[in-house]
């Protein structure tokens, strides 16, 4: 009877370390492949695309020292980058991080005299030799309670959003999500399927500022 029993949970146990290994090594899979972001320069707007899809356009702030990316520049680097991690996802609208901590502090929108990040991070690494030391710059997309401003370069490198559009952006996307910053105008919508061919032609010389 022992050794049955020794059996059986023997065969429980191996069951449960399978399924925990498929699970380990399907982790890479809940990255964000479908959601694509193209952020336009000249527009100040922001396109999520899905599959290759229109779903929603942003009125957006990139740096008003323009584009490139040295750093210490403050400028918005060009070319492609991935959302590489999600910050305050279950913090309130409005609510000011300092180094990337919520600090209790909520802003309403157009808050006098008041610029810091709000509302939601999103922490962007870059992907191309151009725009690599993005993450060490940490450059995000984030809430700005100065949305008087939104639609002009604005920004101290990052990309700047409303409290309610970042978080709105926030759920929409996740970990992997790409982001791909052009120097031109969005493509029409008919032109979306053609993403990854209009936005890498318009990523040429991202080392180099406005």
């Amino acid at each position: 009877m022992k050794k049955l029993f020794a059996y059986k949970y023997r065969i429980s146990f191996a069951a449960i370390a399978l399924l925990l290994s498929f699970s380990l090594c399907n982790c890479g899979s809940s990255l964000d492949r479908r959601s694509k972001m193209i952020v336009s320069v000249r527009d100040q707007k922001l396109l999520l695309t899905r599959d290759g899809h229109p779903v929603k356009s942003y009125k957006i702030s990139t740096s008003k020292f323009g584009i490139g990316s040295n750093s210490g520049s403050n400028r918005t680097p060009l070319g492609k980058l991935q959302v590489a991690k999600k910050i305050g996802g279950s913090a309130p609208a409005g609510m000011v991080f300092k180094s990337r901590r919520p600090t209790g502090e909520i802003l309403r929108p157009n808050t006098p005299g008041r610029d810091p990040i709000v509302s939601r991070i999103m922490w962007l690494n870059g992907k191309e030799g151009g725009n690599k030391n993005t993450f060490g710059r940490c450059i995000y997309i984030h809430g700005t309670p100065e949305e008087w401003r939104l639609g002009t370069p604005a920004s101290y490198g990052c990309i700047r959003m409303s409290s309610r559009d970042v978080v709105d952006l926030y759920k929409r996307i996740g970990v992997g999500a790409e982001v791909q910053v052009i120097r031109g105008g969005l493509p029409s919508a008919a032109a979306t399927n053609n993403y990854a061919n209009v936005s890498s032609n318009d990523t040429t010389g991202s080392n180099q500022g406005s």
